[in-house]
């Protein structure tokens, strides 16, 4: 479940991926698995081959990729999720989410 995001945010970023297009959205996250980190940013693209490419352009591994269709997505955590927020863009995310600067 995403907490700390619109109903609008999530929309728009499924209408861009929906299209074939790169949409990356952070929300508040808990994952067991995971405590240390209490954010996702998910990189989505209904284009698995495209998603494949930008993982693969990132030093991402793609086997990671979750495809759960019709919205695709790797998810970021970490300190690449700040990087990679600031590198396309939505660094907008970084200081919203409490995330540390590159």
């Amino acid at each position: 479940m995403a907490f700390g995001i619109s109903k609008q945010e999530l929309q728009q970023w499924k209408e861009i991926v929906g299209r074939g297009g790169i949409a990356l959205l952070t929300h508040y996250w808990f994952d067991p698995r995971f405590p240390q980190y209490t954010t996702v940013t998910k990189v989505g693209c209904s284009d698995l081959n495209l998603l494949t490419r930008w993982c693969k352009e990132n030093g991402l591994d793609p086997r990671y990729i979750h495809n759960r269709q019709p919205y695709p997505h790797f998810d970021l955590i970490g300190p690449r999720q700040a990087e990679l927020l600031q590198k396309y863009a939505n660094d907008q995310h970084i200081p919203r989410f409490g995330l540390t600067e590159v």
